[in-house]
């Protein structure tokens, strides 16, 4: 199973969303702080609705502390960014795939990039528009892996 990871996100509603979407596929969540707010805002329980009882939530202090997580339990971490380089659709995804997205201000950091196993983007046909939502974009990028894998029913 894929599993998403926030890395130092800072929209509350943002990182509901997609503890929502990731209660409704059975998706493990990975909160890598600093977080921009605390796990108790009213905004971040109202995005999830009841569904946080659902969610298989992991919270890690800091990169180091996630990455010593994902070392134990290996898989390709992949890195979503518009400066990625190869198209989230074309890629064949994997069962133990991590799915790293950035905060919504600054994205993943170049050093974080440079430590993915692949980097992969949405494309987006307007050149004005950098970048969509956090959630839509895990929420996509989480879709194709499930369908892809089979996991989707």
């Amino acid at each position: 199973m894929p599993q998403v990871v926030l890395v130092h996100p800072q929209i509350p509603p943002n990182t509901g969303n997609i503890a929502r979407t990731c209660a409704a596929t059975g998706t493990p969540l990975h909160l890598v702080g600093p977080l921009g707010f605390e796990t108790s805002d009213r905004y971040l329980k109202r995005a999830g609705l009841d569904y946080w009882p659902y969610v298989d939530v992991h919270f890690h202090d800091d990169l180091a502390a996630f990455r010593e997580f994902h070392r134990q339990g290996g898989g390709r971490q992949l890195g979503f960014s518009a400066r990625g380089s190869e198209n989230y659709i074309e890629f064949e995804f994997q069962p133990n795939d991590w799915l790293l997205f950035g905060s919504e201000t600054t994205g993943l950091s170049p050093e974080l990039l440079d430590e993915c196993d692949r980097t992969l983007y949405i494309p987006m046909t307007h050149p004005k528009v950098r970048s969509l939502n956090l959630s839509v974009s895990a929420a996509l990028g989480l879709f194709e892996a499930l369908r892809q894998l089979g996991q989707l029913h």
